[in-house]
């Protein structure tokens, strides 16, 4: 019986020619017209004054809070329940995360847990599109603007998803998009920093290229310009044939986010019924992007067991996300107690465009005989 993957990437010919093109131009590397091309392309998507492409979302939050201004002794309020990339980026520039905890049905940051987390020392708030569903931006923003705090989207898993009509990646001053090979756009590898302010979005430009400015544009002026590197910068750069590969990749978000609802919408209906399992919560104010589906299974199933059955079927699973706050690098003995529940009780199961009707039923039958085999097992 053939393996289905947890996650699998949507790539074929379209980016193979794409690729293809970008050999033959003889300019593969970052800040390349390729590269100008997809920012151009992000920023009229998102409607944002300026979009620079990175090699990876962790590069983007570091970018972000580096044009912020974030300095060592801020303190700067992040999710909890995520990739600690966010948490990640506070201690790149010498400033302290501060974990704020999530609401239990959606796995988002919690609106009420950001504001009893606010000091003297906070700077502003990260907030995570968890796996995909947009956070209460609403709250979140009345909440900044009345402290004076920047707000950041880390919307790394969310491309495609919408809070109140507006899309994921548009919902804070500053985002951050991620086209890692399990997202729902990929390169394999990529990021992406939005921003309704031009002027930040230049420095982080030239923030990720060492410093200087593009040597494909320098290339570009007549007789020997020798660039002059006017502060310490990083190289973040996105080559251009992850460009290319991009700009095909947007042009079928829809199409590729449809297939996903689809799947989705299949687990619901043959997972609904069963009480040893949550599905997840979309609240009616937004969408999904779908780029992992979670259920939260009940505290008497033996997880590990449950793991253990798909995967001898065949079926590719995981934890979900994590809890950052219980992570040793952080070094911190601050409470999150929903979060933490949810990193115990969260099992991933395969989501991706690749998927079939057949092999989503093949998933739901393994774990709803999986769950059931192992409740009241010792854990």
């Amino acid at each position: 019986m053939d393996a289905i993957p947890l996650v699998h990437a949507s790539l074929g010919e379209q980016e193979l020619a794409a690729v293809a093109e970008v050999f033959a131009s003889g300019w593969p590397a970052g800040q390349g017209p390729r590269c100008k091309a997809l920012e151009t392309q992000l920023a009229g998507r998102y409607g944002v004054g300026g979009a620079v492409a990175v090699s990876n979302c962790g590069c983007a939050l570091h970018l972000a809070l580096l044009a912020l201004g974030v300095k060592p002794g801020d303190e700067v309020i992040v999710a909890d329940y995520t990739f600690p990339a966010p948490a990640h980026a506070v201690h790149y520039v010498g400033a302290t995360p501060v974990f704020a905890d999530v609401r239990a049905d959606t796995g988002t940051v919690d609106p009420q847990a950001v504001a009893d987390l606010i000091g003297p020392r906070t700077v502003g708030v990260i907030a995570v599109d968890t796996v995909g569903l947009p956070a209460d931006y609403t709250e979140l923003t009345d909440l900044t603007r009345r402290y004076g705090l920047f707000l950041v989207e880390d919307a790394a898993c969310a491309v495609g998803a919408t809070y109140k009509g507006v899309p994921a990646g548009a919902l804070a001053p500053t985002a951050c998009l991620s086209f890692h090979g399990r997202k729902g756009i990929s390169s394999g590898e990529g990021g992406a920093l939005l921003t309704a302010d031009p002027q930040l979005a230049a420095a982080a430009r030239k923030r990720a290229s060492f410093g200087i400015e593009a040597i494909f544009d320098q290339a570009r002026i007549v007789g020997l310009p020798i660039p002059v590197f006017t502060e310490i910068g990083y190289n973040y750069k996105l080559s251009d044939i992850a460009a290319a590969i991009l700009q095909v990749q947007l042009g079928r978000v829809d199409e590729l986010l449809e297939r996903r609802n689809g799947f989705a919408a299949r687990y619901g209906e043959l997972l609904g019924d069963e009480e040893l399992v949550t599905l997840p919560h979309v609240p009616e104010d937004r969408t999904h992007a779908w780029q992992s589906y979670l259920v939260k299974l009940d505290p008497s199933v033996n997880r590990a067991a449950v793991a253990a059955s798909l995967r001898a079927q065949g079926i590719g699973c995981g934890h979900g996300t994590w809890a950052s706050h219980l992570q040793p690098a952080y070094e911190t003995k601050q409470p999150c107690p929903v979060s933490a529940d949810l990193f115990q009780r969260h099992l991933a199961i395969p989501m991706h465009a690749e998927l079939s009707t057949d092999k989503v039923e093949r998933v739901a039958r393994a774990l709803r005989d999986a769950v059931r085999a192992h409740a009241g097992a010792p854990q």
